[in-house]
């Protein structure tokens, strides 16, 4: 099992930053693709940013710009940055790890259990 562990979740002001952390432990080997969903009150989870083991990093059109997605040095950690945020940012962020045949964000994939973030305008 892998277990995933988000931090760095909190309240900001409009246009502020934050940085989210997960690092994931367990039996790790084989995640090809780590990422971020989130879920707002009343909507579904959504796609935010997802990067593969290369460093090939996809983003959420909304997102694009304003966030970025980063691996750390240990292949098990990746980063959120969040820049420029929007009250529209507030949600759930969830962590999430893939192996294949997994698909990133499906059901069958790893998740973390998520951290709050609150952007105030």
């Amino acid at each position: 099992q892998v277990r995933l562990v988000e931090s760095g979740g909190g309240l900001v002001q409009a246009g502020g930053s934050l940085r989210l952390s997960c690092v994931a432990s367990g039996f790790i080997s084989g995640i090809n693709v780590m990422g971020w969903y989130r879920q707002a009150d009343g909507k579904q989870r959504e796609l935010v940013a997802s990067i593969t083991n290369g460093g090939f990093a996809d983003y959420a059109e909304s997102m694009q710009g304003r966030f970025t997605i980063s691996r750390g040095s240990a292949a098990n950690t990746v980063y959120l940055q969040m820049n420029n945020m929007k009250s529209e940012d507030t949600a759930v962020y969830y962590c999430n790890a893939a192996k294949p045949p997994q698909t990133p964000g499906g059901l069958g994939s790893y998740w973390g259990r998520g951290t709050q973030v609150t952007v105030s305008s």
